[in-house]
């Protein structure tokens, strides 16, 4: 069964906004943890002169991967920082081709830049299965500096997104103005029937009579 390309856009787009979705409303139950759990760090060295750097690592570690992997949320949710001095006072279809030209010149580029750049970064970590520098410290550093690619590719994955409903937008836009031109022809014709002017042949006709 075939499908309508702009069905295909808006299905791909619709998927990929529920991962995003999901995965931010995942990490907001971690930023709940780790507040909670600097909390008990203040509590233990302020309360009971004592402290755990595991403890610390683990708030660290928790940030890291709220921050990381929350930037394909952001931008689902139209939480990123913009300058819409312009942007707001466009048309559709001009938001459309701000967001599809953003997403292929800048947004996808920059995520392919960071995903090369440190795919060798934590391959490094991965290979040494690098820990904490600490004795007390908290291990699996390669988990973490894997959030880095983990990071450039959910954020492209939602690029993606954003390009095809910008793509649609633009589908759309061009199928109304299409289908809106060859609907003006009959008015036309119509108009100068009843504005008055006799037709051609009728001004020939009417000519020939009075000769």
């Amino acid at each position: 069964m075939k499908y309508p390309p702009q069905s295909l856009l808006l299905g791909t787009a619709a998927r990929l906004d529920r991962f995003a979705s999901l995965s931010g409303r995942m990490l907001g139950w971690l930023t709940l943890a780790m507040v909670l759990i600097q909390s008990l760090i203040v509590a233990l060295r302020y309360g009971f002169d004592g402290g755990s750097l595991a403890l610390q690592d683990t708030v660290t570690y928790l940030h890291g991967a709220a921050f990381m992997l929350g930037l394909a949320y952001a931008l689902q949710a139209g939480a990123h920082v913009r300058v819409d001095v312009f942007y707001r006072t466009m048309s559709a279809r001009g938001k459309a081709w701000v967001d599809a030209v953003g997403c292929l010149v800048f947004l996808l580029p920059i995520c392919a830049f960071i995903a090369v750049g440190s795919w060798q970064f934590a391959a490094n970590s991965w290979t040494v299965l690098e820990s904490s520098a600490s004795a007390d410290g908290l291990g699996g550093v390669y988990l973490l500096k894997s959030l880095i690619p983990l990071a450039a590719a959910t954020l492209a994955l939602q690029g993606v997104s954003q390009f095809t409903r910008a793509l649609n937008t633009l589908m759309q836009v061009e199928s109304r103005s299409a289908t809106a031109e060859p609907s003006k022809a009959p008015d036309t014709a119509a108009a100068e029937q009843t504005s008055g002017k006799p037709h051609p042949l009728v001004r020939e006709a009417a000519g020939e009579a009075s000769a």
